[in-house]
């Protein structure tokens, strides 16, 4: 399928090196951008969407989604929450670790098995057109290096540390160091326990295991002692992640920190959901908010921090918009009725964006309006179609 986004009124890269493009129409093609600028040709293109002025950016990615199977959760007792996720502009989810599966196995044979057969069950499955990275190894004791070399060969790239049987979160770093040499991303939790059985992880604990991801830095749900924030800018270059689910204060903080030290490249916004904090299909766009209006982060990088910053640590080909990039765009525009002209606008004034198109692997999802925001101030619509398919969201 070959689509155009003309009358474009900006374009958010998702780059945080760049993170505004000049232009004013996009043009993607088989699942990809093919350009991106101004008065590009839309000849050929099955489908044609009129902006109306919107912004375009790209597609959100939340790298920390508990999923379990299919498009449901048992922790919530609630179906469909990913498809309603895209309904928020989140184009992709990755595994925080299938750490909620019900009586989850926590032996060596088990976490493989469980990481490969989620891993698997995504590769093919797009729930309302969401890419969902599945399959985060869940670090436990018994593991070897020929576990990790062996779920290496069967696909998985991910793993999680936080939830295994150990005395010390110490006991994680050869482990951590292991799924290293496997070529895996890892990840910790950081914080106080967030399940039964399992125990805080702190500033010095990371120091020593030093994953690429420090996950929900900010607390999930509860934070860390607050000088191990300045230690994890300082003495370590891992990713730092924050939460919707947690603490807000030291969210700012983190983002404050890493702003003073010049690697605002290390921040990455995910929700940490579906938890106890419940589903949120616009989590991450409230800690934009947050970030913009009461941290002083200006909209573009905040949107990167989202976007291209978390494609760049889990090795993902979208989360920018660029030639040659995934093709997954959000079109975002001012609430109708609200005080501010324009999305960007609305950001800093701690409004969340309102969603006039979702565009996942190439394919509109839908156009015109999310059922999980207000109506977006410009209208966006469908000019051209040679599909027999409205692209409507009107009828979710």
């Amino acid at each position: 399928m070959k689509v155009g986004i003309a009358n474009l009124g900006g374009v958010l890269t998702g780059d945080i090196d760049a993170p505004v493009a000049a232009g004013d129409t996009i043009v993607t093609e088989a699942g990809k951008i093919v350009s991106v600028g101004t008065g590009a040709s839309l000849d050929g293109c099955d489908v044609v969407i009129d902006a109306g002025g919107t912004i375009a950016a790209p597609g959100l990615i939340d790298s920390h989604v508990h999923i379990t199977f299919g498009d449901y959760t048992p922790r919530q007792k609630t179906v469909g929450f990913l498809e309603s996720y895209v309904h928020g502009g989140v184009t992709t989810s990755i595994s925080a670790s299938e750490v909620h599966v019900p009586g989850r196995p926590r032996d060596p044979a088990g976490v493989k098995a469980l990481a490969v057969a989620a891993m698997k069950s995504f590769q093919t499955y797009r729930p309302g057109g969401m890419r969902v990275c599945a399959g985060s190894l869940i670090l436990e004791p018994g593991l070897a290096e020929e576990d990790f070399q062996d779920a290496a060969r069967l696909g998985i790239w991910m793993c999680k540390a936080g939830f295994g049987a150990f005395s010390s979160a110490d006991e994680y770093a050869p482990l951590v160091a292991a799924a290293r040499r496997a070529g895996m991303v890892s990840m910790v939790h950081t914080g106080g326990s967030s399940i039964p059985g399992s125990g805080g992880i702190w500033a010095e604990h990371l120091l020593k295991i030093l994953p690429d991801v420090s996950y929900h830095v900010n607390g999930g749900p509860t934070a860390m002692p607050e000088p191990g924030f300045a230690r994890l800018v300082n003495e370590s270059q891992m990713a730092l992640q924050v939460c919707t689910a947690g603490n807000l204060r030291t969210t700012l903080l983190v983002a404050d920190l890493l702003k003073s030290a010049h690697q605002l490249e290390r921040l990455l916004i995910a929700t940490d959901t579906p938890t106890g904090s419940g589903i949120m299909p616009l989590g991450i766009w409230y800690t934009i908010t947050h970030l913009v209006a009461l941290g002083g982060m200006a909209p573009e990088i905040a949107v990167a921090a989202a976007t291209g910053n978390n494609a760049r640590v889990f090795r993902l080909d979208s989360g920018i918009i660029a030639p040659g990039r995934a093709a997954d765009i959000v079109l975002i525009d001012a609430c109708d009725g609200g005080s501010q002209a324009d999305a960007l606008s609305g950001l800093r004034n701690g409004d969340i964006p309102a969603i006039g198109a979702v565009i996942t692997n190439g394919v509109p999802r839908f156009v015109g309006r999310s059922r999980n925001t207000p109506a977006t101030t410009r209208k966006v619509r469908v000019a051209k179609s040679t599909i027999m398919q409205t692209f409507s969201g009107e009828a979710h």
